[in-house]
C-alpha cells in the first residue's frame, strides 16, 4: 500500500544509491587520473632503460673498435718495421752487389787480392740474415663479432611478470580486543612472490573506499606470510579500508579487491562544560585544581579569600562567585560534587573504557549517571548514578556506591579500571584493565539514557576510549551473571 513512509523509505535507498554512484564515479575519475599520470611515468621510465641499454650498447661498441683499431696499428707496425729492414737490406746488398761485380773485372792476381774484404763484406751481407716470413698476418678474424644470440635475447624483451592480485578472505579476517587480523590468498600459486604490501585506514562509510574526504592509506611492508595482526587500535571511525598486494624481486603487483571490516567503538571525551570548576578538563584527562574556583573570583571578593592557605579540604572547598560567561558554561556540578561526565550518551548495546589515576591520587570515583543527575549529587549517592569509589585520605577505602548505600571491596585497587557497561542487559561491571579480574558489577535496569561519569579530588585520571569490549570480559560476562553483587544488594548495606 502506497503510504508517505512507503515513499520515504524508497526515497532513502535511491539517495544511498545516488551517493554509491557518485562514489564511484569519483573512483573511476581517480583511477582514469592514475592512469595518465601512471602511463606517463611509465613510459619515461622506458626511455630511461633504453637508454641505458643503448648506453651500455655505445660503449661496449666503442671499446671494440679502440681494439680493432689497437690491433690494426699494431699489426701495422711490425709490417712496417719489417718493410724498412728489407729495404735497408736490399739497398745495401744492391750496392754490394756493384761494388763486387766490378771486382771481378780485375785481371792482375796481386791487384784482385787486394779486394779480398769484398769477399768477407758479401759473406756478411744483412740480407743473408733477414727474416722473410711476415711477424704478423693480415687476418683479424679474432675480432670479428657474432651477435645473433644477442639479438635474440633483445628480441625476448618483455615488461616484467606482474603478480596477481591477493584475495582478501573476509570470513578469515577477525576484530578483536582492539585488534585486526587480515588474511588473504593468491589466487593460483606463485613462487616469485617475496613480499605482501598491507595498506589500512579508517573510514565512517561502510562499502567501497572513497575517494574523497578520506584520511591516508597506511602502509605495513615487507610482510612475509598471507596473514597480518594490527594491535593496540584506537577504534575511533565506524570501519577500516584494508587492501593488499603482492611484490616479487622486481615489481609490485595490482592491490587486492578493497575489505572493508567494522570497528565500532563507543568514543567519547570529558565534557568540560559540565564539570565542576575545580576540575582542570582536557578531551581525556581530568585534573583537581584547587584555584580552579579561587581563578574565577571577582577581585571585589579578593579580600574575603585573606588568610586562606593550603589545600582546602573537600567540606570545605568552596566554588566562590563566577563571571557571567563561566556561569554560563561550568555550573553544571558545585559543591562537593567534582564531577565531569562524558559528551556522549549510551542508550543501548555494550561498551567499554578505561581509567588511571594519577598515583598520588587522594579520591576518586568511575561510573555512570543518568543525565539528571543534580548538580549537588555526587557520584554513587543517588539512585542515578552508580560507581566504585577510592578513596586514599585519612583511610584507604575501595568500595561500589548506589544509592547512597555502600559495599567495601575486598579486592586490591587496580592500577588501570575497566568499565563495562551492557544498557541492554542492565548490566555495569568493573575491572582490573590489565588482569581483566572481576572488582564488581551492577545489574539493574537502566530507564534513561547514561553518561560516564568521574569524580576527582587532589589528583586525576585518565581515560581510554575507542575500544572493543575485550573478549576476556565477554567471556567472564556469562559466567558472572547472577554471581556477583548488584544494586539491590546494596540497599541493606551501610548509608554515608
Amino acid at each position: 500500500i502506497f503510504s508517505q513512509k512507503t515513499l520515504q523509505r524508497i526515497i532513502s535507498t535511491l539517495a544511498n544509491k545516488n551517493d554509491e554512484i557518485q562514489n564511484f564515479i569519483d573512483t573511476l575519475n581517480h583511477t582514469l587520473k592514475g592512469v595518465q599520470e601512471n602511463s606517463s611515468n611509465i613510459l619515461s621510465e622506458l626511455d630511461e632503460e633504453f637508454d641505458s641499454l643503448y648506453s651500455i650498447l655505445d660503449e661496449v661498441k666503442e671499446s671494440m673498435i679502440n681494439s680493432i683499431k689497437q690491433e690494426q696499428a699494431r699489426k701495422s707496425q711490425e709490417l712496417q718495421s719489417q718493410i724498412s729492414q728489407c729495404n735497408n737490406a736490399l739497398e745495401n746488398s744492391e750496392e754490394l752487389l756493384e761494388f763486387a761485380t766490378r771486382s771481378l773485372d780485375i785481371k792482375e792476381p796481386e791487384e784482385f787480392s787486394k779486394y779480398v774484404c769484398v769477399y768477407h763484406r758479401v759473406t756478411m751481407a744483412s740480407a743473408f740474415r733477414l727474416s722473410l716470413k711476415p711477424k704478423v698476418s693480415d687476418n683479424m678474424t679474432h675480432l670479428m663479432v657474432d651477435f645473433s644470440q644477442e639479438r635474440q635475447m633483445l628480441q625476448t624483451l618483455k615488461f616484467l611478470p606482474v603478480p596477481k592480485a591477493p584475495e582478501i578472505d573476509p570470513v578469515e579476517c577477525l576484530v578483536a580486543d582492539n585488534s585486526v587480523t587480515v588474511a588473504w590468498r593468491m589466487p593460483e600459486e606463485d613462487n616469485k612472490i617475496d613480499h605482501f604490501i598491507l595498506e589500512h585506514r579508517k573510514t565512517n562509510f561502510d562499502g567501497l573506499p572513497r575517494v574523497k574526504d578520506e584520511r591516508c592509506w597506511e602502509i605495513i611492508d615487507n610482510i612475509k606470510g598471507t596473514e597480518y595482526t594490527l594491535s593496540g587500535l584506537k577504534f575511533d571511525s565506524k570501519y577500516m579500508n584494508f587492501r593488499v598486494r603482492a611484490c616479487n624481486k622486481a615489481v609490485a603487483g595490482e592491490y587486492s579487491d578493497p575489505v572493508t571490516l567494522e570497528t565500532k567503538a563507543l568514543n567519547f571525551n570529558l565534557d568540560n562544560s559540565s564539570s565542576h570548576l575545580n576540575l582542570k578538563v582536557e578531551d581525556t584527562c581530568v585534573e583537581w585544581d584547587p584555584t580552579g574556583g579561587k581563578g574565577q573570583e571577582s577581585k571585589i571578593k579578593g579580600k574575603e579569600n585573606k588568610g586562606r592557605s593550603g589545600t582546602p579540604s573537600p567540606k570545605r572547598t568552596s566554588v566562590g562567585s563566577r563571571p557571567p560567561a563561566v556561569r554560563g558554561s561550568r555550573d553544571r556540578f558545585t559543591g562537593e560534587s567534582y564531577t565531569v561526565l562524558g559528551d556522549t550518551a549510551i542508550e543501548s548495546g555494550q561498551h567499554y573504557w578505561e581509567v588511571k589515576a594519577q598515583k598520588d591520587c587522594k579520591s576518586y570515583s568511575v561510573g555512570v549517571a543518568y543525565k539528571t543527575l543534580g548538580k549537588f549529587d555526587q557520584l554513587g549517592k543517588t539512585n542515578t548514578s552508580w560507581c566504585i569509589h577510592v578513596n586514599n585520605w585519612l583511610q584507604n577505602t575501595f568500595s561500589a556506591k548506589h544509592n547512597n548505600k555502600v559495599k567495601a571491596l575486598d579486592v586490591t585497587v587496580p592500577e588501570k579500571i575497566g568499565v563495562f557497561c551492557d544498557f541492554d542487559g542492565g548490566q555495569l561491571s568493573f575491572y582490573d584493565a590489565n588482569s581483566k579480574q572481576l572488582l564488581y558489577s551492577f545489574k539493574t535496569k537502566f530507564t534513561q539514557p547514561l553518561l560516564p561519569g568521574f569524580m576527582v579530588w587532589c589528583g586525576g585520571l585518565s581515560l581510554s576510549t575507542g575500544m572493543q569490549v575485550p573478549s576476556a570480559v565477554r567471556t567472564l560476562q556469562k559466567s558472572e551473571n547472577g554471581m556477583t553483587g548488584s544494586a539491590s544488594s546494596l540497599n541493606n548495606l551501610v548509608t554515608q
